[in-house]
């Protein structure tokens, strides 16, 4: 705004006569003259300053921001991906925090594990009582290009009614994909982040005891590699979908490669068809194309979690004008209950417990925040500080703002 009040003064300054005061409107009725305030050829100064008023307006404005980066972490390349893979297995060694009697399924897998190696317990499995072992679901994530002899990080859960996991070890579990057939196996001693101790009423629980991690704990046994050589074609997909990034990228490549190499089929979807005139192989094309730099948005979204209260906006998040009227009503619901005795050598009386209920209502004040047009997201969380808003009042409040479309950004409720 500075360079735009010193190009007023400028453009608006009479020549020779620094001093000398502006005024628009000349009350004399005489014509202008050489000397007058404003003779006409003071008016092209003035007139080519309103014609690049609104560019200079625009000029001023901050850009949305914006950072440089790599094509490589905005997209992946289509067919070149992670799979998913589960199994079902059995953590042993637990010191008493395992499944008790009613988790059936876990002295039944015990029972069948047993029978592979030649002990036979199927006849009494209804009175078997272990307390050290847990069935458990294990998750794990194949990476691209996984061969044989590779080795993943497994995330075990419990299934079943265990305290914790803490000090198990799991045994060997074949890891399936949807398919059906096993890509890995894994096995190993456990790693949590909390603890449970103690019991009944007096126990205490740290973070979640009941899942665990193995670090490299799985084995690759199927190899999952892609045939980089047979590809015809080269698809690459935003991370996030946007027509102006999508043909950024596209610019970038055909900058690299010559025009009209890559083409743009949708907001997330960039194409290269014919990789086969290009003189280098997959690969170095695929390090090439990551390499290239790329003017990447921050999108405009608002996560929101209900179970946690936890609300993450992005710095792009602008919202429109509008007036916030929040208020809380608490309901307290409070039974005692008192011991009815009957009088004194009373002969019909007994001795009875009555529920007193009582029933308090409490409603606070309606507290107001008024939002101008283009409101910040700090703005927006320094007003519902101002009013006391709790976390779990500020997602129902994002709620309600983007319901009244006044939220420039898109909402995701976790």
């Amino acid at each position: 705004m500075n360079s735009l009040i010193s190009l007023l003064t400028s453009h608006l300054r009479v020549a020779g006569s620094p001093s000398l005061p502006i005024r628009f409107f000349h009350s004399s009725p005489r014509p202008f003259s050489r000397h007058s305030p404003l003779a006409p050829r003071h008016f092209a100064p003035l007139l080519a300053f309103l014609l690049a008023l609104p560019a200079l307006l625009l000029a001023d404005q901050p850009e949305s921001p914006a950072r440089l980066a790599r094509i490589k972490d905005v997209t992946t390349v289509e067919g070149i991906r992670d799979n998913q893979l589960i199994g079902y297995g059995l953590v042993v060694g637990l010191a008493g925090t395992g499944d008790k009697q009613q988790t059936f399924f876990s002295v039944q897998t015990l029972g069948s594990m047993l029978e592979r190696m030649g002990v036979n317990v199927q006849s009494q499995l209804t009175t078997i009582q272990v307390r050290n072992i847990a069935a458990v679901f294990v998750t794990a994530t194949l990476p691209p290009f996984s061969r044989p002899g590779m080795k993943i990080d497994v995330t075990v859960s419990s299934i079943g009614d265990a305290k914790s996991l803490a000090g198990g070890t799991l045994l060997l579990t074949p890891l399936n994909a949807s398919d059906g057939r096993v890509y890995a196996v894994a096995q190993g001693s456990l790693i949590l982040g909390g603890y449970s101790a103690g019991g009944g009423a007096n126990s205490k629980s740290v973070n979640h005891p009941t899942v665990g991690r193995i670090p490299s704990g799985a084995l690759v046994e199927r190899d999952t590699s892609v045939d980089l050589s047979k590809f015809e074609s080269l698809n690459f997909l935003l991370r996030d979908p946007d027509f102006i990034e999508a043909t950024d990228v596209a610019a970038a490549i055909n900058h690299l490669l010559g025009k009209g190499t890559a083409r743009v089929i949708d907001s997330r979807r960039i194409e290269i068809p014919e990789i086969a005139k290009n003189s280098t192989d997959v690969p170095t094309l695929m390090s090439r194309i990551g390499e290239l730099t790329v003017r990447a948005k921050p999108a405009a979204k608002v996560v929101v979690n209900e179970r946690t209260g936890t609300v993450v906006m992005g710095g792009a998040v602008t919202i429109s004008s509008c007036s916030i009227l929040h208020g809380n009503l608490s309901i307290e619901v409070t039974t005692e209950f008192q011991v009815s005795q009957p009088a004194p050598l009373s002969k019909n009386g007994r001795t009875t417990v009555v529920p007193q209920t009582t029933v308090q209502a409490q409603e606070t004040p309606l507290q107001v925040v008024q939002l101008k047009e283009g409101a910040t997201v700090e703005e927006l969380i320094r007003g519902l500080q101002t009013i006391g808003a709790s976390a779990r009042d500020i997602v129902a409040i994002l709620q309600a703002i983007k319901a009244a479309n006044a939220l420039n950004a898109e909402l995701e409720v976790l």
